[in-house]
């Protein structure tokens, strides 16, 4: 099995590329009051230049990944106060290996999926 990590990218299906630019923020939510771990931005691929927690750094439990979706369409020239701040609560377990949360968005809608 592999260690267990956590990594996500960013697609603009609006524009049809990679979200370069899009702040992204890591929170634990489990503990006794939330814990802001990283911020970082995307990369030219809509990748986070490192894993957002790394084999050495993962801890099982509930995390919640914040995207800056309304900063980056307002940056695109499309309407920021539709969406702002996405986002998305996982639960993470030791056993579950490398962990992806991918996020498609536009200025209007969002999804996600595990993926690999």
């Amino acid at each position: 099995m592999k260690p267990s990590a956590l990594t996500t990218h960013v697609l603009d299906t609006a524009a049809g590329r990679p979200a370069a630019g899009m702040a992204v923020q890591l929170w634990r939510v489990d503990a006794p009051a939330p814990a802001l771990l990283v911020e970082t931005v995307t990369n030219a691929d809509g990748r986070t230049d490192a894993p957002l927690l790394s084999p050495q750094d993962f801890l099982p439990g509930r995390y919640e990944l914040r995207f800056g979706v309304g900063d980056y369409f307002a940056e695109q020239g499309s309407d920021p106060d539709y969406l702002d701040w996405v986002a998305i609560r996982v639960g993470l377990t030791a056993e579950g290996g490398h962990y992806h949360v991918p996020l498609l968005c536009s200025p209007w809608s969002y999804s996600t999926y595990r993926g690999s």
